[in-house]
């Protein structure tokens, strides 16, 4: 099986390509990943019809137009869209919805699997303490055991107080770009170490449901969509 995945950013790449493959090899299915990083989140447009603008390079802004790019290319195939993505300030729910319905109108004959980190990547991240541990061996126990799970916190910023507890307000006060190139180091370095069978994280484990659903099942399917139960469409 071929799987296309579309992110945000390069941040959280390396999160999703080894989260996945773990996935998937535990399902037991044989498949080759390709992860396309985006400058952003951006917005769905007002029009899903419209072509993009020529420079657009926002996950969303793109959406319905590579929904349709890869439809012709992979539609009734073995193959998987997933698009991985923070929720940032948007209710969880109602967004995954969202992104299921473009995937449904214009890639239709492909599997879509949908992905929402709550509030941020970072969720995920948290989601595995020993990972945490492992990659920083100082990290401050007792923020890990504060933070609520999946919880709309200031997410990255508890993650940085977390693992870098000697100078967390001198990082906190770079502010962007900078801080990007160290969501991308903590990203990395705790990755090596994560578990998929072991993240706690509540919006992890239903992407992992929805892409163990995609993967298994033979044949094209319209999306997985993993609520309380399990339901394809």
């Amino acid at each position: 099986m071929h799987i296309e995945i579309l992110t945000e950013d390069k941040s959280g790449a390396s999160i999703v390509r080894r989260l996945v493959r773990q996935i998937c090899d535990a399902a037991g299915s044989d498949v080759d990943i390709a992860v396309r990083p985006h400058k952003g989140c951006g917005a769905l447009p007002h029009d899903w019809n419209e072509k993009p603008p020529r420079y657009a390079g926002a996950l969303l802004d793109l959406l319905p137009a590579k929904c349709r790019a890869y439809n012709k290319v992979y539609g009734n195939t073995d193959a998987c869209l997933v698009v991985i993505m923070d929720s940032d300030n948007n209710d969880p729910a109602a967004l995954r919805e969202k992104l299921y319905a473009v995937a449904h109108k214009y890639a239709p004959d492909l599997r879509s699997v949908v992905g929402l980190c709550t509030e941020e990547v970072e969720a995920w991240l948290l989601g595995d303490h020993q990972a945490i541990l492992k990659a920083y061996p100082n990290a401050n126990m007792d923020g890990l055991d504060d933070y609520v799970q999946d919880s709309v916190c200031g997410t990255w910023e508890q993650l940085c107080k977390i693992v870098c507890p000697d100078n967390y307000e001198d990082v906190l006060e770079i502010g962007y770009p900078a801080i990007g190139q160290y969501k991308a180091k903590w990203a990395e370095n705790i990755s090596l170490h994560m578990d998929a069978e072991r993240n706690i994280s509540p919006s992890f484990i239903l992407f992992k449901k929805a892409l163990e659903l995609a993967v298994k099942k033979p044949g094209p399917i319209k999306g997985v969509f993993p609520t309380h139960h399990t339901r394809s469409f």
